[in-house]
C-alpha cells in the first residue's frame, strides 16, 4: 500500500493517511476488498446485508453477496458495519475563512486565504466529505494540489469568483471604494462585479479559464452582508442569460444565489440547473423544477430556532432586520418541500474558521434529519451530489471516470465505513445537536472508522 503524509494529529487518532498518487495510475492497481459489509448505496431504503465490495485502483470493481475471490487484495473485515458513499457538500466555501467579509477584503492575503483553504479542506475529508462544491471564491490551485497529493482534501468541484452586480451578494468591496476599482477579491478571482452582458461574458469564462467546472451568479441579496436587501433581483434578463450562454459553450451549468419567488423562477426559465438557498421554494417552483431538470441546495441553519443569536446577525442591526423580515418570509419552506419534493442536495454554507465549521457542518447533518428524516438526508448527501458534480458534462468534470455519490461496479471508490445503520440511527454519521453553543468537535466522528476517496484510505481505525 503507498505511503503518504502522515500528520502528528493524524497519527494521534489513529488515522493512516495514504497516497501521494492515484492508485488508477499505478501499473498494477491495488485492490482493497471489504467483506462482512451492509451496504448503503445512496439510493435505496434499506441495506444490501452480508454483502463484500472490492475496489481495484480508484474504482469499485464488484459488488456482491457471494464471496469475491480476489487473490492478494488487501482485506478489510467491516464486521456488520454500513459501507456507504462519501458524502458530498454541495456548498462550501473553503476560502473564506472570515471572521467577516470586510476583515477578509481588507485584511487578508493570498497565504491566509490559502492556508485556511488547505485547513478546511482536510477537516472536511475527515469528517466524511470525499466531494465538495465550492459555491464562490476558489479557483483550481488547490483542487490542483489536493489531485497531486500535495496536501490532503475532497474532490473539489470549483465556482472560481462570484459573479454579481455592484451593490450585490457578490460585492465584497470596502464601503468607500471606487465604482470600477478593483478590490482584494476581484485580483485574486474570488468576487467579479457584472453590470452588463458584455461584463457577465468576459468574467464568466476567465472563470473556466481559471478552472471552474461550474458558474455562480448571485441573482439575490443576503443577510449577513453589507450592501443587498434579501429581496433584491440583481442582474438584468440580458446578464442571467449571458452567464447561462457561457455556461453552456462549456457544456456546464449555473448556480444561482436566489432566495425570492419571482428570483427562482426567472432563473430557472433563463436556464439555470441549481439553485442555491431557494428559500420561498413552493410547489409551483416544484414542478418547474421537475420540468427543467434542476436541482436545489438549501442551508437548513436558516430555519434554526436560535439564528437570532449569531453574533454577526444579533450584534448588526440592519441584518437582525433582514433576518427577521426573511425568517417571516421563508416559513413555508420546509413544509413546502415535504409535500413536493424536489432533488435537494446537501448544503453547508460555512464562512469560518476550520473549528467553526466543524460544528456547522455537524449540526446541518442533525438538522437535515431532524426536518426530512434519514433516507431523505442520506439520498441528499451522496447520490442526490453525484448527480449534481455530473452537470458538469462531458469535458468540464474535473472527476469523468466514474460515478459519484454511490455505490455500483464502476462508481469511483469514495467509500466510508460507519459504525451502525444511518437509516436507523442518523447520529452515526457525525451530527451535533447544538451549534453556536456546542464545545469543539473531534477531528473525525468516531463513528466514521474508515475513510476512503479515490481507492486511497485517509483514516482506517479497524486495522
Amino acid at each position: 500500500m503507498k505511503l503518504g503524509k502522515i500528520t502528528s494529529t493524524a497519527l494521534a487518532s489513529g488515522f493512516l493517511a495514504f497516497g501521494a498518487l492515484s492508485a488508477a495510475a499505478q501499473d498494477d492497481p491495488i485492490q482493497v476488498l471489504f467483506t462482512n459489509v451492509n451496504i448503503f448505496d445512496g439510493v435505496s431504503e434499506s441495506l444490501l446485508e452480508n454483502a463484500s465490495v472490492l475496489v481495484e485502483g480508484n474504482l469499485i470493481k464488484t459488488i456482491s453477496t457471494q464471496s469475491i475471490d480476489a487473490g492478494d487484495a488487501q482485506l478489510i473485515d467491516g464486521g456488520g458495519r454500513t459501507l456507504m458513499p462519501g458524502f458530498i457538500d454541495n456548498h462550501v466555501h473553503l476560502m473564506l475563512p472570515g471572521p467577516t467579509l470586510p476583515s477578509m477584503e481588507a485584511n487578508s492575503t493570498w497565504e491566509d486565504l490559502a492556508i485556511a483553504g488547505v485547513a478546511s479542506a482536510e477537516m472536511y475529508l475527515m469528517q466524511g466529505f470525499t466531494t465538495v462544491r465550492d459555491a464562490g471564491g476558489q479557483n483550481a490551485g488547490l483542487q490542483r494540489a489536493i489531485n497531486a497529493g500535495t496536501v490532503v482534501g475532497p474532490r473539489i468541484y470549483p465556482s472560481a469568483a462570484f459573479l454579481g452586480s455592484r451593490g450585490g451578494h457578490a460585492d465584497f468591496a470596502n464601503y468607500t471604494s471606487p465604482v470600477g476599482e478593483s478590490s482584494n477579491f476581484s485580483r485574486l478571482n474570488m468576487a467579479q462585479e457584472v453590470d452588463n452582458a458584455a461584463d457577465t461574458h468576459k468574467f464568466a469564462r476567465n472563470n473556466f479559464r481559471m478552472g471552474a467546472s461550474q458558474l455562480k451568479y448571485m441573482q439575490s441579496g443576503g443577510v449577513v452582508s453589507a450592501f443587498d436587501p434579501w429581496q433584491l433581483l440583481a442582474g438584468s434578463q440580458s446578464e442571467l442569460d449571458a452567464v447561462v450562454q457561457v455556461a453552456s459553450e462549456y457544456g456546464s451549468y449555473v448556480m444561482a444565489h436566489s432566495y425570492r419567488k419571482e428570483a427562482i423562477m426567472n432563473a430557472l426559465e433563463s436556464g439555470v440547473m441549481s439553485i442555491e438557498h431557494g428559500f420561498e421554494y413552493d410547489c409551483e417552483i416544484g414542478a418547474l423544477m421537475e420540468e427543467k431538470g434542476a436541482y436545489i441546495t438549501t442551508n437548513l441553519t436558516a430555519f434554526d430556532p436560535n439564528l437570532f443569536d449569531i453574533p454577526a446577525i444579533r450584534d448588526v442591526p440592519a441584518s437582525l432586520r433582514k433576518a427577521q423580515s426573511a425568517t417571516a418570509a421563508f416559513g413555508n419552506y420546509l413544509d413546502n418541500m415535504r409535500e413536493c419534493p424536489a432533488k435537494r442536495g446537501h448544503h453547508t454554507d460555512c464562512v469560518g474558521t476550520v473549528g467553526a465549521c466543524n460544528i456547522q457542518i455537524a449540526y446541518e447533518k442533525h438538522l437535515a434529519n431532524e426536518f426530512f428524516g434519514a433516507h431523505t438526508s442520506l439520498v441528499a448527501m451522496t447520490s442526490i451530489g453525484g448527480e449534481i458534480a455530473a452537470m458538469t458534462g462531458d469535458f468540464m468534470n474535473p472527476y469523468p471516470d466514474g460515478k459519484l455519490g454511490v455505490i455500483e461496479e464502476g462508481a469511483y471508490a469514495d467509500i466510508l465505513l460507519i459504525d451502525g445503520n444511518p437509516l436507523e440511527d442518523f447520529s452515526v454519521v457525525g451530527t451535533g445537536s447544538e451549534w453556536h453553543t456546542a464545545e469543539p468537535r473531534p477531528e473525525s466522528p468516531e463513528t466514521i472508522n474508515l475513510i476512503m476517496k479515490d481507492g486511497v484510505i485517509y483514516k482506517n481505525t479497524l486495522n
